[in-house]
């Protein structure tokens, strides 16, 4: 095993990401659910923001691996016309699936979000977090969806990976941070002691204390919380 749990994970990747460590441009964000309690040891020790980036990969009718596009926070969507040409996905295929990850999407919007603000990433430097990748296919989606909200800079960074995973993933982002990348693979819970299923009561937990560490110091005498 290379991990005790997700969050001895996050504190082992924490080390390649120490150039970002007291960065006021940077933002963390993780993907549900179990990027998150690895994304809240990456924020809690770079002294950054932690939020959640919801997205829902389209995927293929008959082959959902394959993505035809995504859906993120904030409205987004993004459509792989390489697929949806070479596979001739007719527009109403395209939009019944993006209907049914939209209402899953709104779903988890509401479930770990309630009524706060989407995080506003432009011109900021963002750390995209996961627990680990096998495909890649979710975090290809949230990196194109993530794009299209104009951030400065894109950092994937996760535990572990499969190392062609990585690779490929390398050219679509301007850093990526695979802490190891095994041979063989199988699967990303191979590589921990404890991969049990992070519950949505955790996700809202961890977020709520990634917004309490991230806040600014109070200002002395007198003075209060931003």
């Amino acid at each position: 095993m290379l991990f005790r749990d997700r969050a001895d994970a996050g504190r082992q990747l924490l080390a390649r990401l120490a150039a970002y460590r007291g960065r006021p441009d940077v933002l963390v964000l993780g993907l549900p659910r179990g990027g998150i309690p690895v994304a809240h040891e990456v924020a809690s020790g770079l002294g950054a923001p932690l939020d959640v980036f919801l997205v829902r990969k389209l995927g293929v009718p008959g082959q959902e691996e394959l993505a035809m596009g995504a859906i993120a926070s904030g409205g987004v969507r993004v459509v792989n016309h390489d697929v949806v040409d070479a596979l001739r996905i007719p527009p109403e295929a395209l939009d019944r699936v993006a209907a049914e990850e939209g209402r899953e999407l709104e779903r988890r919007q509401a479930e770990y979000r309630g009524d706060r603000p989407e995080p506003d990433v432009r011109g900021r430097t963002v750390i995209l977090v996961d627990d680990g990748l096998a495909t890649g296919s979710s975090m290809r989606a949230a990196v194109a969806a993530l794009r299209a909200m104009g951030p400065s800079r894109i950092v994937v960074a996760v535990p572990v990976a499969a190392a062609t995973t990585c690779d490929d993933l390398r050219r679509e982002v301007d850093e990526i941070a695979c802490l190891a990348t095994p041979e063989p693979f199988m699967a990303v819970g191979r590589f921990y002691d404890d991969f049990s299923q992070t519950t949505d009561a955790e996700v809202r937990a961890l977020l709520a204390a990634g917004r309490v560490s991230a806040s600014p110091p109070a200002a002395g005498p007198g003075g209060s919380h931003g």
